[in-house]
């Protein structure tokens, strides 16, 4: 099953090749996803194998306490979908039909100076690594937990198949694996507590076997270890949220819908995914609990999913749910590996070693940078003892600061200008890189770095000089109705 799924994906990537003739193609689908694609693909890329792995491991040690990370994450996905995915999308195509959140900037503020593209790729491009090795983490510890290969050859199975049709098929066969990886993930999410919970005797049962092994667990409010949640860790779990305003690879799904009318009924479909699948990701947790008999420790908690699979079902059965795992990862990695190769080849090679290279050159210089970044990634994740929710909220963190305020300031404060932005973005990006190593009062970086950068934009806006009317005159003339 796993060879046949992996093979459908490859054989998607073969047909996308060639239909990708520009960056256009290669970046946003040449701006024609519909609503289904759009918000499946979106969902997708951004649930990678931390819903599937990362958080089912914090709920079976912590039970209701990992609920308040799916409480952000739904608030925050809504309110992404909101106020920032038609407006993005009509503020892109109107800003020179920008195709990465970096040119957008450039375009928006009528920089000349290059900053706000090479900047913004240098956050990019570090944060990246980090989010895509956690998805190789998730991708060696699913083939070793599975197969028993080990796990160092194990991750470079994981990798290589999601190198081949990112550097392959680019943004369309990315989009159309998404949607179908979207579907698996939906309902293997779904099937494995259901299953679990009636094996065990149904709903009442299974709850009166998790309040017999650890009451605490049936408890929203109260931490594995009995002590109560605090205020600074509640804000810190259902942070996560905020972080969506600064995801690139989930804000590009919004610049690549076919049009903004799209938007309602994508948002719908997207909402209906997340809170489903995430409230059935923090059951799978609970029910592992007590469903199996050997505790998992450390990292193996984030196994629980796996191990439930492969005990519950035939292996024809168990090879479709696991591959949805697969796609999980797959999905995420992809997306993440594209934004950042068009960081590379946009934001760096054409500002400042080649402005006059054409479409086609641009298509191979991001093919390549796949390559590169995707070692990079490979290197990061070969310490099997690192814990995939750890490396997502660390990525996470660092986009959500650095381009979440810049990118909602640039679309809804007309003061903003351009060296706010850029004080924005590197504010925000390098909060996160310090408190993190610092980890001051035991708070998510994330709230720091996106409160700094927020100021930081806003202050230095005010001391400069007020932005150019041109652009200014340009969105204004989109009715609201439009958008």
């Amino acid at each position: 099953m796993f060879i046949l799924y992996i093979g459908v994906m490859m054989a998607i990537g073969v047909y996308y090749y060639r239909r990708t003739r520009n960056m256009s193609d290669y970046f946003l689908g040449n701006r024609k996803l519909g609503a289904w694609v759009t918000s499946l693909s979106a969902e997708a890329s951004d649930m990678s194998g931390w819903m599937l792995m990362g958080v089912p491991g914090f709920a079976y040690l912590a039970g209701l306490n990992a609920g308040w990370i799916a409480v952000g994450i739904a608030i925050g996905t809504w309110a992404n979908w909101h106020f920032v995915a038609a407006r993005l999308r009509k503020y892109t195509e109107l800003a020179n039909n920008s195709l990465t959140l970096p040119e957008f900037l450039e375009n928006r503020f009528e920089d000349t100076s290059g900053l706000l593209r090479i900047v913004p790729a240098i956050f990019i491009l570090i944060f990246f690594i980090i989010y895509t090795s956690s998805g190789f983490v998730s991708a060696g510890r699913l083939f070793e937990t599975v197969f028993g290969i080990p796990y160092q050859y194990a991750i470079f199975i994981g990798a290589g198949a999601v190198v081949f049709y990112t550097l392959v098929g680019g943004f369309l066969a990315v989009s159309r694996t998404d949607f179908i990886q979207g579907i698996m993930m939906f309902f293997a999410i779904l099937v494995v507590p259901i299953t679990a919970g009636m094996s065990m005797g149904g709903l009442g049962a299974t709850l009166s076997a998790i309040d017999s092994v650890q009451h605490s667990m049936l408890e929203p409010f109260t931490k594995p270890d009995g002590s109560v949640l605090g205020i600074i860790e509640l804000i810190s779990l259902l942070a996560w949220g905020i972080g969506y305003f600064g995801q690139p690879h989930i804000l590009v799904r919004f610049m690549a819908i076919s049009s903004s009318r799209e938007i309602k009924q994508a948002t719908r479909i997207a909402m209906t995914w997340v809170v489903v699948s995430l409230a059935a990701a923090v059951a799978v947790g609970m029910a592992g609990r007590v469903f199996l008999a050997d505790p998992l420790q450390g990292t193996e908690s984030e196994t629980v999913f796996l191990v439930m699979t492969n005990t519950m079902f035939p292996p024809v059965v168990a090879g479709l749910i696991l591959s949805a795992v697969l796609a999980a990862i797959m999905s995420t990695a992809s997306s993440q590996l594209l934004v950042a190769a068009s960081a590379f080849a946009q934001d760096f090679y054409r500002t400042l070693t080649r402005k006059e290279a054409d479409q086609k050159e641009l298509v191979w210089i991001s093919r390549a940078s796949v390559l590169v970044i995707a070692s990079l990634a490979i290197f990061l994740g070969l310490n099997p003892n690192s814990f995939i929710l750890d490396m997502v909220a660390y990525a996470w963190a660092g986009f959500g600061a650095a381009f979440g305020p810049a990118l909602l300031m640039s679309l809804f404060w007309r003061r903003t200008t351009r060296n706010g932005v850029l004080a924005g973005i590197i504010v925000g990006g390098v909060t996160v890189l310090v408190w993190k190593q610092l980890a001051l009062f035991g708070l998510y970086e994330i709230v720091p770095g996106f409160v700094f950068s927020l100021l930081a934009i806003y202050v230095v806006s005010l001391l400069d000089k007020k932005p150019s009317p041109t652009i200014t005159a340009v969105f204004d003339s989109v009715k609201h109705s439009e958008i």
